[in-house]
C-alpha cells in the first residue's frame, strides 16, 4: 500500500465555474472595499482641515520676535515719559524764574538737566558778577521744592568785555506730595 501523493498536480483539469454565492460575495467585499475608501479620504480630509486650523492658531497664539522687540521700545520709551512725567517741571521752572526776577534779573539760565535716577537736577546759568551767583544760590536755598542747592563751580568768562560768570548749582527736588 502506498502513500497518498502529498500534492496533487491535475493539469487538465475543467476550471470551476463561478457560483452564484462566490459572486455575490466578490461583489460585498469590492462594496466595502469601495466604502472604506471613501470614508479614508473624507476622514483623511477632516484630519487635514484640523491640521491648517492648529497651524492657524499656533499663528496667532506664537510670539513674533520682531513685535516682541518693537513692543520691549515702546515699554522703555513709556517708561522714560513716565520718568519725564514724574519730574516736577511746573513747580522747579516756576521757582527758577521766580530766583531769577528776585535777582533783579541778572541771572540768566542756559540749561536745567535732571538725573532721574538721583533726582537731582543740575542748573547752569550766568550773572553779571559773582555776588550776584551766589545770592541766585541762597534764594534757591529758600525753596521749598529743591533741596540743598549748591554752587558746583563757576567760571569768569574773559573772552567776554562784560566777563560774566558762568556758573553751575546742583540740587535735589522734592516729590510732589
Amino acid at each position: 500500500m502506498s502513500a497518498p501523493p502529498l500534492i496533487g498536480v491535475d493539469f487538465a483539469r475543467q476550471p470551476r465555474r463561478v457560483s452564484l454565492a462566490g459572486a455575490l460575495l466578490l461583489l460585498a467585499g469590492a462594496g466595502a472595499m469601495a466604502s472604506a475608501g471613501v470614508e479614508y479620504g473624507r476622514i483623511k480630509s477632516h484630519v487635514a482641515g484640523l491640521e491648517l486650523k492648529l497651524q492657524a492658531v499656533r499663528r496667532r497664539t506664537q510670539p513674533d520676535p520682531a513685535q516682541e522687540m518693537r513692543n520691549v521700545a515702546l515699554n522703555e520709551e513709556a517708561g522714560h515719559i513716565a520718568q519725564e512725567l514724574g519730574i516736577p517741571w511746573t513747580r522747579l521752572l516756576a521757582e527758577l524764574e521766580e530766583a531769577s526776577h528776585d535777582a533783579a534779573d541778572a541771572i540768566s539760565l542756559l540749561s536745567i538737566e535732571p538725573d532721574h535716577a538721583k533726582h537731582t537736577v543740575l542748573i547752569t546759568g550766568e550773572s553779571r558778577d559773582l555776588p550776584g551767583a551766589l545770592a541766585y544760590v541762597e534764594r534757591l536755598q529758600k525753596s521749598s521744592l529743591l533741596r540743598y542747592p549748591m554752587l558746583e563751580s563757576h567760571d569768569v568768562r574773559s573772552d567776554d568785555p562784560q566777563h560774566p560768570v558762568r556758573f553751575a548749582i546742583g540740587a535735589e527736588w522734592r516729590q510732589q506730595p
